[in-house]
């Protein structure tokens, strides 16, 4: 997702898979246009704790990110320190509880899952939607 919490690619798999073995396939269905990598613009990738670690360095690097894992004490400690700063973390939780509040995702009963890649990808073009009647609106 990006700054303003607008969901930018989607990656099913079950609930007992880890979210960072889900890094890869996350980062490859962004749907949006990237900068070129061959002018040496590098994104910066916020993630948190679970993300530490080589497997999800070198997939962020392969796919021209910069990963930025940072504790909540860490967060807090910036803000304490620079009044400006903003945390980044609060972003991610808002959207998530944006798609908790469309019932049908809250608990899946679908069989398969290409039913319930359709339903979050509808849920998350309503997020787009929201967001940008409330940009131009």
């Amino acid at each position: 997702m990006d700054a303003r919490g607008i969901p930018l690619s989607l990656a099913v798999s079950g609930a007992n898979r880890h979210d960072s073995y889900l890094l890869g396939a996350t980062l490859g269905a962004v749907v949006c246009a990237r900068p070129d990598p061959r002018n040496g613009q590098i994104e910066t990738l916020c993630a948190d704790a679970a993300y530490v670690g080589f497997p999800a360095l070198a997939t962020s690097r392969v796919h021209n990110y910069q990963l930025n894992v940072k504790t909540r004490r860490q967060e807090s400690d910036e803000k304490r320190n620079h009044p400006d700063h903003r945390a980044r973390r609060w972003v991610v939780e808002r959207t998530h509880s944006w798609l908790n509040r469309f019932r049908k995702l809250l608990v899946s009963f679908e069989k398969t899952e290409a039913s319930y890649r359709a339903l979050l990808s509808l849920a998350a073009a309503l997020i787009c939607w929201r967001q940008t009647i409330s940009i131009y609106g």
